[in-house]
C-alpha cells in the first residue's frame, strides 16, 4: 500500500531508540524526509542517517527552547513540516509509593512525557497549517486511563497528552491538521527492557529477576508476548498518512489485548 508520504517531512522526537528509531525509519523507508530529534544522535540513528533521509538533530528536548529548536532546524533544512509525531518520554517506577514521589520528580515526569509535546506541538503547528492538510501523531500509553500507582506521575503525563490531544484535534482538524493518539502498552524497548528499565526496577524491589518481571507482564496479555517497536511504528505511520485522512481525535490502542474493556 502507498502510504502518499514520499518527500513530505516530518519530525520525530525522542528518535534516537526504540518507538522513535522504529518510526524513523518506517517513514524514510515510505520516501519521507525525517527530521530526527533526540538528545544523543550517534550509533542506531546515525547509521540510519547515513541512507540520506534521516537529518539527525541533537537537542534536549525537556528544555524550554529544545522543542522549538528542533521545529525550527527542520522547517529550514526542508522548507516546511507535514507530519509531526511526539514519541520523547520516559518512566521511572515509584516503588515507594505516591506519598515518596516529590515536586521535583513530577515536574521531571509532567516535562518529559507532556510538556515537550506542548512544546513541540505549538511550535510545529503554524508550519503545519501552511500546508493545508497535515498530521499530528502523539504516543501516549494505555496508563492514560489504566491508572497505575507505582507509575502515578507517568500515568497523569500521559493522561493530559492524551485530553491535549483531542482538544487540539476540534481546534486544528477545521484547518487541516489531524491530531491523533497511540497508546501502546508493554513494548520491548529501553523502557521496560533496559539496565534501568521497567522490569530491572521493579525486579531490584522483589525478590524477583527482571526476566520474571517481564514474564508475568507477558502473561497478563492476551498475545503472550510484549508488543515490538515496528509494529508501534507501523500504525504511527499509517495515521500520519493520508490514507486516514478522515481519522482525527482519536486514540488507537497496541497492546497485546492486555485492557480487555470495552
Amino acid at each position: 500500500m502507498d502510504l502518499h508520504l514520499t518527500d513530505k517531512v516530518a519530525l520525530v522526537t525522542g528518535a534516537s531508540k526504540g518507538i522513535g528509531l522504529a518510526v524513523t525509519r518506517a517513514l524514510a523507508g515510505e520516501g519521507a524526509w525525517v527530521v530526527a530529534a533526540a538528545r544523543t544522535v550517534d550509533g542506531p540513528l546515525a547509521e540510519l542517517a547515513a541512507g540520506g533521509r534521516v537529518r539527525p538533530v541533537a537537542v534536549d528536548l525537556a528544555t524550554e527552547d529544545g522543542p522549538a529548536r528542533a521545529v525550527r532546524e527542520a522547517v529550514e533544512a526542508f522548507g516546511g513540516l507535514d507530519v509531526l509525531v511526539n514519541n520523547v518520554g520516559a518512566v521511572r517506577p515509584r516503588l515507594g509509593g505516591f506519598l515518596s514521589v516529590t515536586d521535583e520528580e513530577w515536574t521531571w515526569a509532567l516535562t518529559v512525557n507532556f510538556l515537550t509535546a506542548v512544546r513541540t506541538t505549538r511550535a510545529a503547528l503554524p508550519h503545519l497549517v501552511e500546508r493545508g492538510t497535515a498530521s499530528v501523531v502523539n504516543v501516549s500509553s494505555v496508563n492514560a486511563f489504566l491508572p497505575d500507582p507505582g507509575v502515578i506521575d507517568y500515568c497523569a503525563a500521559k493522561a493530559a497528552l492524551t485530553n491535549f490531544s483531542k482538544a487540539l484535534s476540534k481546534e486544528f482538524g477545521p484547518r487541516g491538521v489531524r491530531v491523533n493518539t497511540v497508546s501502546p502498552g508493554p513494548v520491548g524497548t529501553d523502557l521496560w527492557l533496559g539496565d534501568r528499565g521497567v522490569a530491572a526496577t521493579v525486579a531490584a524491589g522483589s525478590q524477583h529477576t527482571p526476566d520474571d518481571v517481564v514474564s508475568q507482564v507477558a502473561a497478563q496479555l492476551v498475545t503472550g508476548r510484549f508488543t515490538r517497536p515496528e509494529e508501534v511504528a507501523d500504525l504511527v505511520v499509517f495515521l500520519a498518512s493520508d490514507r486516514t485522512g478522515n481519522t482525527t481525535g482519536s486514540d488507537h490502542v497496541i497492546d497485546g489485548g492486555l485492557i480487555t474493556t470495552l
